[in-house]
């Protein structure tokens, strides 16, 4: 697997649209590649970005999440936001420009329109797009990249009904590709002042390409319902409080 990351100028709000961006630095695409777009970019080239003295930002997380808790541990609430445990609703303050930054308004939406365009403008089949943002691991020190979105490939590889090297079959082992994906290239990218909000992953043989966006169903096999995780001793033990974003 090859993870190259492109370098960018210092995006603003509102100086791009997505198409815009991918036009501006991408000047070749591989078929068979993965171009993957931090979820800050994308955010914002929709203008996703409010002033700090504007609003409150514990208003702004009950605003923006699914589900929050009205505590805070370090400063951050833990809220699940678009389907994803994630602190604050992924509200970021970093390379923003003194503005808070909201995760994107439809990360699958921008992802299938950035595989479409690569399709059409590279003329190529084997085309993926995948938003990120990095994340906090539960007794690990240190982020990692998650997936928001993808398209154009399948996001799990099940192994389920094969067997092991010793011939034990699997009954729940499934490869989370997206999020490999996103863990790679997200360390690539770096979290700082790097510049390189996007980046190119090649030579994938592991990688099932689709010459489409998911469909519905491919996207909610992908979530596990809160009372039937893995978590959920964990999850379902604290009040969580309906935010206004969420279902």
């Amino acid at each position: 697997m090859k993870v190259s990351p492109v370098r960018t100028d210092a995006i603003r709000s509102g100086e791009f649209d997505v198409v815009g961006l991918l036009d501006r630095y991408l000047d070749d695409f591989v078929e068979g590649s993965i171009l993957v777009v931090t979820s800050k970019v994308v955010s914002l080239c929709e203008n996703r970005v409010v002033a700090p003295g504007s609003v409150d930002k514990y208003d702004l997380v009950e605003q923006e999440s699914d589900y929050y808790l009205a505590e805070t541990h370090d400063g951050f609430h833990f809220t699940i936001t678009k389907d994803t445990l994630i602190p604050s609703a992924g509200i970021d303050e970093s390379n923003g420009a003194g503005n808070y930054v909201l995760w994107p308004s439809s990360p699958q939406a921008s992802a299938n329109l950035m595989r479409r365009h690569l399709r059409d403008r590279f003329d190529v089949r084997r085309v993926g797009a995948l938003i990120t943002d990095s994340t906090c691991t539960p007794l690990r020190r240190g982020t990692t990249g998650i997936c928001l979105a993808h398209s154009g490939f399948e996001a799990v590889n099940d192994y389920v009904g094969t067997t092991d090297l010793f011939g034990r079959p699997f009954r729940v082992s499934q490869a989370n590709v997206a999020g490999g994906l996103a863990a790679a290239a997200v360390v690539a990218m770096g979290e700082g002042a790097e510049s390189t909000p996007l980046c190119l992953i090649e030579d994938v043989p592991f990688v099932q390409f689709q010459d489409r966006d998911p469909s519905e169903a491919e996207l909610d096999e992908m979530l596990i319902p809160l009372q039937t995780d893995l978590f959920a001793p964990f999850l379902g033990a604290v009040a969580w409080r309906s935010g206004r974003g969420g279902r």
